[in-house]
């Protein structure tokens, strides 16, 4: 005789318990709309301010509903001072991309050997990769520039490449080898059983199962190199000038440039807002798959 059990005892939920649930959806729902419109917030006012004459963009309080002008355009794309800030983003594409692709090339195979195929003491070698990003950027920087003096590199998008990725390769290790860990031993197994040699598995198996996680380590890297200015200030003057460079250009002494200022951030910042929409899905795939937080 089959007995008859509580509702609350088989997992059926009663009609009070859905609307909770549903309220504190609802509230959580709330929650993230706030805190998105807040970190949207400072994006939003950069972008009307960049709309604003420089007298109004400086008024304290700000002005909110100012007359629009587009002047602090104009100047960013050179009415002013006849430079045009193409040859800049130019050089800060070539940098990030070329570096990222370097990195990707050179962390996913060392990533392999200490997650798939661990080297001996592969902790020691992650720990030194840990190290490196310890260093301040700023105790590096004269070795390097006279480094690149004596190579005749200054002022070229080589020596940038070479840094960025220098800089780039220590995080691009410790994510793809999480990626890596995530992928099921088994379908590797299946594969050596079938005849498949390494460079099958690499890039039959590997490569395609391992693609979330790539494409959030690129898009990362491809953010760290566009944003970086320390070594692109330092290392470059005008041949090889990248575009957070650019944009100091009209930070000055004299004048008002808050206008000028947030034209010129919104524009620098675009490419790297396009490229996170863009890949959203998969850095969102990436980062879930290896469990970085």
């Amino acid at each position: 005789m089959t007995a008859i059990l509580p509702r609350t005892l088989i997992g059926t939920s009663t009609p009070e318990k859905r609307t909770r649930v549903r309220n504190r959806k609802a509230w959580l729902g709330v929650l993230a709309w706030v805190i998105a419109l807040v970190a949207f917030a400072p994006i939003a006012w950069m972008i009307l301010t960049s709309f604003h004459s420089e007298t109004t963009a400086a008024t304290n309080p700000p002005s909110l509903f100012a007359p629009w002008t587009f002047e602090g355009w104009a100047s960013f794309f050179g009415a002013e001072t006849g430079v045009s800030p193409l040859p800049y983003f130019i050089n800060s594409a070539v940098t990030s991309l070329g570096s990222t692709l370097i990195v990707l090339i050179l962390a996913t195979p060392a990533a392999y050997a200490l997650s798939i195929r661990p080297v001996k003491k592969w902790s020691d070698v992650m720990f030194f990769f840990l190290t490196t990003k310890m260093l301040p950027m700023v105790a590096g920087l004269l070795p390097i520039y006279l480094i690149a003096k004596q190579l005749g590199l200054l002022d070229t998008t080589t020596i940038l490449i070479l840094v960025y990725t220098s800089m780039n390769i220590p995080i691009a290790v410790w994510m793809m080898r999480s990626f890596l860990q995530e992928i099921p031993a088994e379908i590797l197994e299946a594969a050596e059983i079938d005849g498949a040699g390494f460079f099958f598995k690499f890039v039959k198996i590997i490569i395609p199962l391992a693609s979330p996680g790539l494409a959030a380590t690129a898009l990362i890297c491809f953010i760290f190199s566009w944003n970086e200015l320390l070594f692109a200030n330092a290392l470059t003057s005008v041949s090889a000038a990248t575009a957070p460079v650019f944009l100091t250009s009209f930070i000055t002494s004299r004048g008002l440039f808050l206008a000028k200022v947030c034209a010129a951030s919104f524009a620098v910042s675009l490419p790297v807002l396009i490229a996170g929409f863009a890949a959203q899905d998969k850095l969102v795939q990436g980062l879930s798959l290896g469990s970085v937080k």
